[in-house]
């Protein structure tokens, strides 16, 4: 882990508030799932609205995907057929199990996420690959930006779906 560039330090710091680390700001992420029994994860605020589960797991694949661009690594990889928005849970697996191993799945590309931010230069931040409209710098705060959107609506659907009880 780069422990002497300070702006890697600080985009770790930035990413870890949004996903797990106390902040000012309130819920992160992680928190906004943290005990969430699998059918409250699972009921939907609306029809045709994305449920906790799917944004779970459409939050674990946008990681994946900043992960895929800062490594080189090519589309396909992700553990889970598709990309983007997954049904949840799937057909016949709306059982605690299931929701543990997405929730895993989560926690896993985050840990991949950190291990290859950990390890960068600050002249890898600003650099951008052959065909990228963004630079690492800037999918890095996104990534991070992206968690709290969805960490507020888990709490809002939490809400919602509480009030239907």
């Amino acid at each position: 882990m780069s422990m002497t560039n300070p702006r890697v330090q600080q985009l770790l710091a930035i990413v870890a508030r949004a996903y797990d680390r106390k902040s000012w700001h309130g819920t992160n992420l992680r928190g906004s799932i943290r005990g969430l029994d699998p059918a409250v994860a699972a009921r939907r605020p609306g029809a045709g609205r994305h449920n906790i589960w799917e944004l779970v797991v459409h939050a674990a694949y946008w990681k994946y995907v900043v992960w895929r661009r800062l490594v080189g690594e090519k589309r396909g990889s992700f553990p889970l057929e598709g990309s983007n928005w997954f049904t949840r849970p799937a057909p016949g697996q709306a059982g605690p199990e299931a929701w543990k191993r997405d929730v895993a799945l989560l926690g896993r590309t985050h840990a991949d996420l950190i291990d290859v931010v950990g390890g960068l230069a600050d002249r890898d931040l600003d650099r951008k690959s052959r065909g990228a409209s963004v630079s690492p710098f800037e999918l890095i705060a996104g990534v991070a930006a992206h968690d709290l959107y969805h960490a507020g609506q888990i709490q809002v659907i939490k809400r919602l779906v509480a009030g239907e009880s």
